[in-house]
């Protein structure tokens, strides 16, 4: 039994294997001969050997590792199992697809503004995106020293540079302080550049930063919105019209105090206003209308008592008599 104790073969695979976890490490005492590589969906197998890396394999299947994985290593290539020894290796497994996070600012940011002098309080959130991109960096920074990795771990990277990069790029593209969600694609794009040179040199890329939404502080936030309201409104007279207005259909201004009676008097004072120049505008426009009609019934009364120059009846000329001198036609 003892002889043939080290005979047994193994299977090398991701064991460990869970959604958020970017690499594990299969190692062992030794690679049996017999042995196979089990590759799954979604998974690259690098064999490492005395830290180096020997080979990269991405096809996902079973493979017999003496005669379709050794053929194939850089520096083992003329690796002969014996009889009673195997081969020292590792593999490294890694999760090759994109990984998306949630992300959000742990405490309000405050951005410097001339509006505030202790500056803007804003909290964000939104999601960021990355996967691995680089073997060789992953393993030379992280996996050479470590035996798995996960999401959480980059997110705790990622999130402790997300404060000071959100302040920078507000800043830096001195955007509308009352308006950050409008720009908040360039403020995104800025954010994203400035995390992937951070994460460049662990061999990992960030694919995507998106920001959610950013909110304020309650009291800036109503200030927000009644300057929309006002712009949309257009002055300050129609807005004090429209509020007075709002208020007594809320009944919010409502009862016998000043306040309503003001609101009534207001409401009457206008309305009166209004009917007055409707007024004034019909009888603007009615005398204009009869004294058209009146010049055209006092031309035309003009033109039926005039004489005409000839007789309708025969053609004669008739001067200034009242009957054609021919015919004896009446001509008025």
């Amino acid at each position: 039994m003892g002889l043939f104790s080290g005979q047994f073969s193994n299977v090398v695979e991701w064991e460990e294997f869970r959604e958020d976890m970017i690499f594990w490490k299969w190692h062992n005492d030794e690679i049996k001969k017999g042995s196979k590589l089990m590759i799954r969906p979604g998974q690259d197998a690098v064999f490492l050997f005395n830290g180096k890396t020997e080979g990269i394999f991405k096809d996902e299947g079973d493979y017999d590792i003496e005669s379709e994985i050794i053929p194939f290593l850089s520096t083992l290539k003329g690796f002969k199992f014996g009889f009673n020894s195997g081969m020292r290796a590792e593999v490294l497994f890694i999760n090759t697809k994109e990984f998306t996070v949630k992300w959000g600012t742990k405490s309000a940011i405050n951005i410097p503004t001339p509006q505030l002098p202790g500056g803007m309080p804003i909290r964000a959130n939104g999601t960021f995106n990355f996967k691995v991109n680089d073997y060789i960096k992953l393993i030379d920074k992280i996996a050479g020293v470590k035996d798995s990795y996960l999401v959480e771990d980059v997110k705790l990277r990622i999130i402790s540079l997300l404060d000071q990069l959100i302040m920078k790029w507000i800043v830096k593209e001195g955007k509308d302080m009352f308006n950050l969600q409008a720009n908040s694609f360039d403020i995104s794009n800025g954010i994203k550049t400035d995390l992937d040179m951070q994460l460049f040199d662990t061999g990992m890329t960030v694919t995507g930063f998106h920001i959610m939404s950013i909110t304020y502080p309650e009291e800036i936030q109503e200030m927000i919105n009644k300057n929309a309201s006002h712009s949309m409104i257009g002055s300050m007279d129609r807005y004090q019209q429209a509020s007075m207005t709002e208020g007594i259909a809320s009944g919010k201004v409502r009862g016998g105090g000043a306040a309503s009676d003001m609101a009534g008097m207001m409401m009457g004072m206008n309305m009166a206003n209004q009917m007055l120049q409707n007024m004034d505008k019909a009888n603007t426009a009615q005398p204009n209308t009869q004294s058209q009609s009146s010049g055209q019934q006092s031309g035309g009364q003009q033109n039926s008592d005039q004489k005409p120059n000839f007789c309708p009846n025969c053609g004669q000329k008739t001067g200034d008599a009242n009957f054609c001198p021919n015919c004896g036609q009446k001509l008025k």
